[in-house]
């Protein structure tokens, strides 16, 4: 009775070890920063979700993880930075018009819309969750950069003279060129890639700080 027993329990730890390991090769652990990870189906989930939003295949390539792994690490990164602030956040009621368009647009009825996020592996809620960090992230990026420091009226003036007026001559020969027709577009313009910089920058010192350690074997 002993012995049976002792089999008995020999065989449910094994069982329970067989499963473990079994768990831990269907979602490995892609990316650690700090505190937070990325596990395997988190990355392909984005990779699904993000094909399903663009209209292409999912690329599941090695090289295609790697570049999404290392937008996944900075988005966490700045999820904690806004965790630790207090930036606006978008209300998730807002983009339901947002994805009513998209059905609207990419779709000929509710059901092949279900049909579709079936067929790529995932949920509708997983496409609001990208839909709302996308905003998120605008947001962000408009109140920590675009709003500091507006591009200046000699910013504007240069960036006119050596590149939107040039271009608008050929492509308009004998009209007037006129800085105020430009000048709200260049201000966002200029405004947006000084933002990218600045965000930039700051992902750098971002990732310094923080202790990142990815995990090869999750992007084969």
């Amino acid at each position: 009775m002993k012995l049976t027993a002792s089999i008995l329990l020999f065989q449910c730890a094994g069982l329970l070890f067989a499963l473990s390991l079994r768990a831990d090769v269907i979602d490995r652990i892609a990316a650690s920063i700090d505190y937070r990870v990325i596990t395997q189906s988190d990355l392909e989930r984005q990779i699904r979700v993000t094909a399903f939003q663009d209209g292409v295949k999912p690329d599941l390539s090695p090289k295609h993880k790697r570049e999404m792994l290392q937008t996944m690490i900075d988005q966490k990164l700045i999820q904690s930075d806004l965790e630790n602030s207090r930036y606006p956040l978008p209300d998730p009621a807002a983009l339901l018009p947002v994805i009513q368009q998209f059905k609207r647009d990419q779709f000929p009825s509710e059901a092949e819309y279900r049909l579709r996020l079936s067929q790529y592996g995932i949920t509708e809620q997983d496409f609001k969750d990208l839909l709302l960090w996308q905003r998120t992230l605008l947001q962000f990026i408009e109140v920590r950069f675009e709003s500091a420091e507006p591009p200046t009226d000699r910013e504007i003036s240069d960036y006119f003279e050596k590149t939107v007026k040039p271009a608008a001559m050929a492509a308009h020969p004998g009209e007037q060129v006129r800085l105020e027709d430009y000048r709200e577009q260049i201000g966002k313009k200029l405004a947006a890639a000084r933002a990218d910089r600045q965000l930039e920058a700051w992902l750098q010192g971002a990732r310094r700080r923080s202790q990142i350690v990815i995990h090869e074997e999750a992007l084969k």
